[in-house]
């Protein structure tokens, strides 16, 4: 078939960060994030041209799912921190501001871009370097046998999402269930390559947040069974309950003829054919001993009375998302076909228990060895439950981060800042020969390290919405909020009591100074001290493995962007 029309060329954009329509969308872009960031974030409401659902939300994760964007730079960026927020969960949201603020910062400078790039990598492994070390002054070891850390990380990301709408004592509830049902999940017999269960999110909305609560073992829903009769389960000799778990449809249903053909004799019903062979499972199953029967997807009703009259319970529509922990929690194999049934395939419960939550029924599965718990989750409305739903997701997603890596940073924009005055201290320190391994001049090495340096403060200073100033201090280098209102020549002492992490009062005289309009020209910066006091009660605590990718993947995408020379785009 000939073409209408000619073959366009493609076109070639060079030089991309020079047009002022991506200077303007990266602005854009990074203003949108930035109204979103920290425990004051503004909320966004996101839905398509035609209306249809409507998410309302301040998290990245949500935000940047449902962004669409035309432009090649914005994409890969996104991308780039979509795939953070994948593996992480957290810090979805001081990934993408960074990245951004170090495209604006860098792109300012009248340096080279290959000459950028090289700095800015050697800085980011002084802050890796730093971060790493045992004389890091924003990071807080985590010990698994003190709950106070633990609690104060799971606040901290609980408080961060204000679209949840939660007041302190429902964030107080909220953050020892998520704790306990990760406890829940970790294992009580330790070995080798032990792996953590799962915690399963019930939803129940238009209830208080304060009637949420953890159960050990998997809650699934069933309509069709009637509280007010007793739960008369088969049980074996060991007074254990044996499971069979299938995931094939026992509907019944006739053959599928999309599969091939089949030949019936005379006189033959395939409808009986398969309830019969439906019953003989149900006999077979009998005859095991089997006292719990959880299918996937239907079971045929003349089984499932089969099945009752002879002390068996059936669950069906169980879903797939439950095989897995079910699976997991009795030590089952799923059943895939009713024609090969094996005893070793069965697994086994310590109790099953009916339960009951505003309006919906439940079989309560409970396990001899608890390595899955169902988090039943209640917020006042859907909008709300969402945005729990996500916040819940990411503070279990960060305590097993934090299992494998146990450590945490200061958050409130104080590791931030913290950063930014040790990296304009080491950078006044560099030694002649530093120079010559970049191949660059010390000027060259100062501009892009400062450029550096006011993008990390620009994070912190991203958690003021409210017009009022931000300061560090000389002595640690910690993030300070002054409310709106205050001149700017006022006496600092008198309008702060805490750090944004919250780990340092205002006891002692600590030289503070504006982060916002002092941006003109590098500052020089003693190294910062380590706060003396590393646990407090009520410390906000940033996710050590989220942030520290976070910081790798902001910045290796910001010279990814700066690299770029071409966009080569097809008109076609």
């Amino acid at each position: 078939m000939s073409r209408l029309e000619a073959k366009k060329p493609p076109l070639f954009i060079s030089e991309p960060l020079t047009k002022d329509t991506v200077s303007q969308s990266l602005s854009l872009l990074s203003e949108i994030l930035k109204s979103c960031y920290g425990p004051a974030g503004r909320l966004k409401q996101l839905h398509n041209g035609v209306g249809g659902y409507v998410c309302t939300t301040s998290q990245s994760s949500a935000i940047l799912g449902r962004l669409s964007v035309s432009h090649p730079i914005l994409s890969v960026l996104m991308a780039s921190v979509q795939n953070h927020i994948c593996r992480f969960s957290d810090c979805g949201l001081f990934t993408a501001i960074l990245c951004c603020s170090l495209i604006e910062n860098f792109k300012s400078l009248n340096v080279a871009s290959c000459t950028v790039i090289k700095i800015s990598k050697h800085l980011l492994s002084l802050c890796m370097d730093y971060l790493k070390s045992e004389a890091c002054g924003c990071r807080v070891s985590v010990d698994f046998s003190i709950l106070e850390t633990l609690l104060c990380l799971v606040r901290s990301i609980l408080t961060s999402k204000p679209a949840c709408m939660l007041n302190k004592p429902e964030v107080d509830h909220l953050t020892m269930l998520i704790l306990k049902a990760f406890m829940f999940t970790v294992p009580c017999h330790v070995e080798t390559n032990a792996v953590l269960g799962k915690c399963i999110i019930v939803p129940v909305k238009g209830r208080r947040v304060v009637d949420s609560t953890v159960l050990p073992g998997l809650l699934i829903e069933t309509p069709e069974i009637q509280l007010a009769k007793p739960l008369a389960v088969k049980r074996t000799c060991s007074n254990m309950i044996k499971i069979a778990l299938f995931c094939v449809s026992m509907s019944g249903d006739l053959f599928n003829p999309e599969e091939g053909t089949i030949t019936v004799h005379h006189g033959i019903s395939l409808e009986m054919s398969e309830v019969n062979q439906l019953l003989n499972v149900g006999k077979q199953l009998v005859n095991d001993e089997v006292g719990l029967v959880v299918c996937q997807k239907v079971i045929h009703p003349s089984l499932k009375q089969y099945l009752k009259e002879n002390h068996v319970i059936a669950v069906d529509r169980a879903g797939l998302s439950v095989m897995e922990p079910l699976s997991r929690m009795t030590g089952s194999k799923p059943i895939a076909s009713i024609h090969s049934l094996s005893p070793s395939c069965y697994g086994s419960l310590k109790d099953v228990r009916l339960e009951s939550f505003a309006s919906k029924h439940f079989v309560h599965l409970i396990p001899d060895d608890t390595v899955v718990c169902s988090l039943i989750l209640c917020n006042r409305n859907e909008t709300a439950w969402d945005e729990l739903k996500r916040a819940c997701e990411t503070a279990e997603h960060v305590l097993q981060l934090t299992v494998k890596e146990p450590l945490a940073l200061l958050g409130g924009g104080c590791t931030e800042t913290h950063l930014a005055s040790y990296i304009r201290h080491k950078s006044c320190s560099l030694s002649t020969s530093s120079f010559k391994d970049l191949d660059c001049s010390r000027t060259q090495y100062q501009l892009v390290a400062d450029g550096f340096c006011r993008s990390l403060e620009s994070v912190a200073c991203s958690l003021n919405h409210d017009d009022g100033e931000i300061l560090t201090d000389m002595v640690y280098g910690h993030c300070w909020l002054v409310p709106s209102g205050f001149p700017s020549v006022s006496n600092w002492s008198d309008l702060v009591s805490k750090c944004g992490c919250g780990i340092n009062g205002n006891t002692e005289n600590l030289n503070w100074r504006l982060l916002q309009g002092q941006f003109g020209s590098p500052i020089i910066q003693g190294c910062p001290k380590d706060p003396s006091v590393k646990v407090a009660d009520f410390l906000t605590l940033d996710c050590f493995a989220a942030k520290c990718s976070g910081l790798q993947v902001a910045l290796e995408t910001a010279n990814l962007i700066l690299d770029l020379s071409y966009i080569i785009e097809d008109q076609n």
